[in-house]
């Protein structure tokens, strides 16, 4: 089915950058009567997916929230299978993602991961950063607030030691975000029936198109990312303007 909706995206107006709240793991494992590190070992799963259809589609930039900085209140034990989910399939999927001309990269804060986490996702990631193809960003350990938080003081860091000026703009401030160089989203997609950015890109969703669906991450499809995309198409971004 979603290869029939892919043959009605209009390649001309292709949003750039697509971000994705996958939510809904949890409550999936809950309805499916199971542990609920089975709904995140699904939800990767979904991820393959969605990324092998972006690749498909031409789409550019592709930034998905892994792991969030609110995502340290669960259970230690939840927290710990998460990180190193995360992780081994960055390690199993590299190869793929390297044949297939995509560039991953991971946003986001480095400070409770660890100097050891930090260095390995580094190390992994580098193989891919020849590529030209697909952007994948991984947000993790990741907060909107935060990122703003983390720019200020970097930007009085540097104006302290007179590496700037006094005034800055927007386009000097994003250069401290997390996603400098990264484009901002044109369209946010959030699943499981929550209709909220929940600190997800906090700048940079400002002028972004949101669209929402009640189906909950592992049951996310293809052919619904499709729909996404072509739900975008027919919008009519102004942006202030008449």
């Amino acid at each position: 089915m979603y290869k029939e909706l892919i043959g009605k995206i209009d390649k001309t107006s292709m949003p750039k950058h697509i971000a994705i709240i996958m939510d809904g793991n949890g409550r999936w494992a809950d309805l499916q009567k199971v542990k609920r590190v089975n709904g995140h070992k699904m939800g990767v799963k979904i991820v393959r997916e969605i990324v092998e259809t972006a690749v498909e589609v031409g789409l550019e930039y592709l930034t998905i929230y892994a792991f969030s900085t609110e995502n340290w209140r669960r259970s230690n034990h939840e927290v710990k299978y998460l990180l190193k989910l995360i992780m081994n399939s960055l390690v199993s999927e590299i190869d793929d993602l390297t044949a297939n001309n995509v560039n991953i990269r991971f946003i986001g804060s480095a400070e409770e991961l660890g100097k050891s986490y930090n260095k390995k996702v580094v190390d992994v990631c580098k193989k891919s950063w020849h590529n030209d193809g697909l952007h994948l960003n991984v947000a993790m350990n990741y907060g909107g607030r935060r990122e703003i938080i983390d720019a200020v003081n970097n930007i009085l860091t540097d104006f302290q030691n007179g590496k700037i000026d006094a005034k800055i703009d927007a386009e000097k401030f994003e250069d401290y975000l997390y996603t400098v160089n990264i484009p901002d989203p044109d369209l946010v997609i959030r699943t499981s029936g929550e209709e909220r950015l929940s600190n997800f890109l906090t700048w940079q969703s400002a002028y972004a198109e949101l669209w929402f669906t009640k189906t909950l991450w592992p049951d996310f499809s293809r052919a619904e990312f499709i729909e996404a995309i072509l739900d975008f198409q027919k919008r009519k971004r102004r942006f202030g303007a008449r």
